[in-house]
This record gives C-alpha cells, sequence and structure tokens, in this order.
C-alpha cells in the first residue's frame, strides 16, 4: 500500500495485492487510508486464481438504511420521515423481497423495476421523493463507508416532480372546513379539533407552516410578532403579528402553559384529515394551502413588497417565494394594472 499523494485539491492512493491493483480520490489522506486498508483486506479475500466472481459478505438494503439513519438520517430536520420510511413494515412493503437483498446484488435494473412497479401505486412526487432519500442512502454508502463502487438508485432517471400546487382557498370552503372541525370563529378552541381550525385560520393570517405553529412556545409570544428559533430551512425567524393575527393569538390561554397548541404533529394531521376527508373538500385543499392563501393576501391586501414577504416567510431563494407561493389571478394582476 502506497502513501497517499496529494493532487491538486484531492488525495490519490493505490494499492496492490499480488496482480490486482485498484486506486482511489479521496478530499483528505486520512479517508485515503481507510479506504485503502479495507481494499487490501477485500483484495486478499478476492485472490483466487481458480475464482472470477468477486464475493462480499451479505449486508441487506434495511441494515443499509437502518445505519445510515442512526448515523447520519437522525441529525437532519427530515428525520421523522426518514424514521417512518425505516419502519420494517413499510419498508418491505415498498420493496419486498428488495428489502432483504444484499445491496451488492442490488443493481440498476432491480431499482428501475422498483420505479416503474411504485409509479403504479402511488404519484410521481412521492416516487421523486423517496429515489432522492434511497440515492442519499446508497452515496452514504458509496462515499463514507466505501462499500460499493456504484449508486444504483444514481443511475437511474426519477420521475418528474409534479408542478408546485398554487391553489387558493376559498371563503366557502374556509366556512367548510370551520364547520367540518366544529369551531366558531373568534371563540376560544377548547377541542382538539377546534385548535386545528384555530391553527388554519392563524396560517391564513401569519403565512407560517403548520410545524411551525404546533411547535410555537409561549415564551416566544412577542406583543407584535412570534419568534421562531428553528425553521424548515434551518434558520431562526421572525414573524410579524397583524392586528387580526394578534386577536387570534389572544383568544387562547397562553400564560400556564409551554406549547401554544396542545397537538403532536401525527395528532393534528390525523384531526385534520378525519375531519376534512369527510366533507367534499378531502383532497382538494391541503393545509398548506394556506401558506399560498396567505402570501397572495400579503400581496393583494397588505401589498408587501417582494424583499419584505421573504422576511415574513422566511424564503431563502425569492424565486421560489413568486412562482409557487404568490399565485394572482389574472383579474387580480389586472386590477394592479389599472389601480389609479
Amino acid at each position: 500500500m502506497q502513501k497517499p499523494v496529494k493532487r491538486g485539491n484531492a488525495w490519490r492512493i493505490q494499492v496492490r495485492y499480488k496482480n490486482l491493483r485498484d486506486t482511489a480520490t479521496r478530499d483528505t489522506a486520512r479517508e485515503c487510508e481507510q479506504w485503502a486498508a479495507i481494499r487490501l483486506l477485500e483484495m486478499k479475500a478476492e485472490y483466487d486464481p481458480q475464482k472470477s466472481i468477486e464475493r462480499k459478505a451479505y449486508f441487506s438494503f434495511h441494515a443499509l438504511f437502518q445505519k445510515y439513519y442512526d448515523e447520519v438520517g437522525c441529525k437532519k430536520r427530515g428525520k421523522s420521515y426518514i424514521q417512518q420510511q425505516l419502519k420494517i413494515k413499510t419498508f418491505k412493503k415498498y420493496f419486498g423481497d428488495l428489502a432483504e437483498k444484499s445491496i451488492y446484488d442490488i443493481e440498476a435494473i432491480d431499482v428501475r423495476n422498483w420505479r416503474d412497479k411504485r409509479l403504479q401505486e402511488v404519484a410521481a412526487g412521492t416516487v421523486h421523493r423517496q429515489m432522492c432519500l434511497y440515492t442519499s442512502v446508497f452515496n452514504y454508502a458509496k462515499n463514507e463507508l466505501f462499500m460499493l463502487k456504484e449508486n444504483p438508485f444514481a443511475q437511474v432517471i426519477k420521475p418528474a416532480k409534479p408542478p408546485a400546487r398554487n391553489r387558493l382557498i376559498s371563503q366557502s370552503e374556509i366556512e367548510t372546513i370551520l364547520e367540518a372541525l366544529n369551531y366558531k370563529a373568534g371563540t376560544t378552541p377548547k377541542t382538539p379539533r377546534q385548535y386545528v381550525a384555530w391553527a388554519f385560520l392563524f396560517a391564513i393570517e401569519t403565512a407560517m407552516r403548520k410545524g411551525e405553529i404546533i411547535g410555537i412556545t409561549c415564551n416566544n409570544i412577542y406583543p407584535d410578532y412570534i419568534h421562531l428559533p428553528m425553521t424548515k430551512n434551518g434558520d431562526s425567524r421572525n414573524v410579524p403579528l397583524s392586528t387580526e393575527a394578534r386577536a387570534l393569538l389572544d383568544l387562547l390561554p397562553h400564560a400556564d402553559r409551554v406549547k401554544l397548541i396542545p397537538h403532536t404533529s401525527n395528532s393534528f394531521r390525523l384531526c385534520w384529515q378525519r375531519a376534512v376527508g369527510k366533507t367534499e373538500l378531502h383532497n382538494l385543499v391541503h393545509f398548506h394551502d394556506t401558506r399560498h392563501e396567505a402570501i397572495t393576501r400579503l400581496v393583494n391586501k397588505r401589498k408587501l413588497p417582494v424583499e419584505i414577504l421573504a422576511k415574513v416567510t422566511g424564503h431563502r431563494d425569492i424565486r421560489t417565494l413568486i412562482n409557487t407561493y404568490y399565485n394572482p389571478t389574472a383579474s387580480d394582476i389586472a386590477r394592479m394594472m389599472n389601480a389609479s
């Protein structure tokens, strides 16, 4: 085994065993040495003049996913999604026999077949998101554990992402949702369903995400804004409160509790699905549509310029804010053009 040699901004190392030879390039000399030590052991195990097929120890897809979660995924903001995908029953439902297949035996054609079968069961957006996650898992095995030379998920084309939703919520739909959740606007919520309804109205006033509202702690509520210590993009944010938003906050008792909303993410989701799912709005209105509605109102009614709007919503990329979340109709734009 040779010592690592620096080549530009990277390091290169070469290992030899009898008539076998291999090289690798890594970011640091230590990574080169770690790869070389493992590769040398593999080459010694491989060397047999009577064998032409490389043999490697069994390591299942699910075991790799578990290792990825334990060492990487559990530290990510989206860890709850990763953990949900990791459940053995869920994983076997998605992958069948592929779940317990050795990662050394999984090929791109296996991934392609899985993708095509999965597309018959769920939407393209779901498959795209899952493939992004599993690509990261196999990249971890390839680039960090040095267990693989190729990533089979990276070799298969992901389905196109569906166009972003641009649905606004009408007043009649708001009333239908409040009725389904047994809540009357302007009253103090008392039941779990009523707290979901209150959060629905609060989201329309503030453009806050569902998870941000569920996570509000009472010590972060100020007279004219709410401080969010951690948001989806990893930053903190201060959300200014309109008169209407402040009035909604004043409906809730928050002097003697830690969390503003007595809900977990799962209990909130179940309340919403069970109530709205029984109305004609089932699969038509999503809770996240409140963010589209709120942002469009902030422009049309509050006349906020886009650079201020980005501060309210927490968007780093103004293009996402303009192209995805601000959804004026052609009539709205015509009124702006003709305003005196």
